[in-house]
């Protein structure tokens, strides 16, 4: 049995890869009634909660494999840890470029678990993902309705990632995952792209300008609490963008393609298959 320990953007896809490869596959969530299309692919939707220590004790029953992916919670992250000592279950844990000083708190926070997870003895893998793709469907209202879009990244460049791409080699890792035990892989797509790049992109794919407009990091925080982010998520997202205008994510790998044998998804492929929601192409009714 192979554990997923939430269906967000990335657990969802991992559950269902594995389940449409046959693989036994329980995903936890507190909401089981929003992926009935998970149970009705075979895998095993189970209704638990990462606060409690009965769901994660039950949820670890029996399970070889775990990926474990959360918004950054140490406290549930290393409860799922705790909870598989003595086993020797896989943990494949999706991270960020982490580290003890770093200036954003949830790079602290996954620093913290992937330390927990090197003290456990358990075997493990880390997958660093750079800045997701999947970002810019929070801007995609938007970039629907204006043509516009801000950030405070200034002229500097991201190898953004696929949350897709992730997702199948968390899945192909979680399935066999032996020879992976010990490595830690960064996971970007085939380029490093400034976000002007992604406008220009956007606009070829729309038929339309769309423009990129600078912004200050503390105006970026205020725009996502608008969007409905709670302030400390806004925080560190902001932090985040404002460390791609000093080349913080200028970084690509060929991890993805390494893994999963076909080349990592790049933007252009991203937004046009998403491109509806960002007001679509031209020349489509």
């Amino acid at each position: 049995m192979i554990l997923v320990t939430t269906a967000g953007k990335v657990g969802a896809r991992t559950a269902r890869l594995l389940a449409d490869s046959d693989r036994q596959v329980r995903v936890l969530t507190r909401r089981p009634d929003e992926h009935k299309s998970l149970a009705d692919a075979g895998a095993e939707v189970f209704h638990g909660d990462l606060d409690d220590p009965a769901s994660i004790a039950a949820a670890v029953a029996g399970v070889r494999s775990v990926v474990l992916v959360t918004p950054a919670n140490p406290a549930q992250e290393i409860a799922v840890i705790g909870a598989l000592g003595g086993s020797t279950a896989h943990i494949t844990k999706v991270t960020v470029d982490a580290s003890a000083d770093s200036p954003i708190a949830r790079r602290r926070d996954h620093y913290r678990i992937e330390q927990a997870l090197t003290a456990s003895g358990l075997p493990h893998t880390l997958l660093r993902a750079n800045v997701y793709m999947q970002n810019f469907l929070m801007l995609a209202p938007l970039i629907a309705a204006t043509s516009a879009f801000p950030s405070p990244t200034g002229d500097g460049r991201a190898g953004m990632v696929d949350a897709r791409d992730v997702a199948e080699v968390a899945a192909t890792i979680a399935a066999a995952p032996a020879e992976h035990a010990g490595a830690t892989y960064r996971l970007t797509g085939p380029e490093s792209l400034s976000y002007n790049d992604v406008a220009a992109q956007l606009s070829e794919l729309a038929g339309r300008t769309i423009t990129h407009r600078h912004i200050t990091a503390q105006e970026q925080e205020e725009a996502m609490i608008r969007m409905g982010l709670p302030r400390p998520v806004a925080h560190a997202n902001a932090q985040a963008l404002a460390l791609v205008a000093e080349g913080d994510a200028d970084w690509t790998s060929t991890d993805v393609e390494r893994l999963t044998g076909r080349p990592a998804t790049t933007f252009a492929q991203f937004a046009a298959d998403h491109i509806d929601r960002f007001g679509g192409a031209a020349g489509r009714a």
